[in-house]
């Protein structure tokens, strides 16, 4: 972790996975697009989480917790379509989080 934080990382210590996760949320960024690094896949970008005026399905004005995500896919790997029901599962556990434990 220490040698990533500092960018000391070499290309062999990078490689090897298929699928990546970028987060800026601790920089305070509000939304960013990461750049797939090969041989991934995909990489999931995860910003800062902001509270936020939101009207709720029953009409009600709330204030709750919302965070952007984007992922970027590679198609000649993931089709764009099954990458977007990807995040759509991914949402659905960080707004459930007690879905994981069923």
């Amino acid at each position: 972790m220490t040698k990533a934080r500092a960018g000391k990382l070499s290309p062999n210590e990078m490689g090897g996975s298929t699928f990546s996760i970028s987060n800026m949320g601790m920089l305070d960024v509000d939304n960013f697009g990461a750049i797939i690094n090969g041989p991934n896949a995909a990489i999931l970008a995860i910003s800062s989480a902001r509270k936020k005026v939101v009207v709720t399905e029953s009409d009600e004005v709330e204030v709750r917790w919302r965070m952007n995500m984007t992922a970027s896919f590679d198609h000649r790997v993931v089709d764009g379509a099954v990458g977007a029901q990807f995040i759509n599962v991914v949402r659905a556990y960080l707004e459930s989080p007690m879905r994981l434990l069923s």
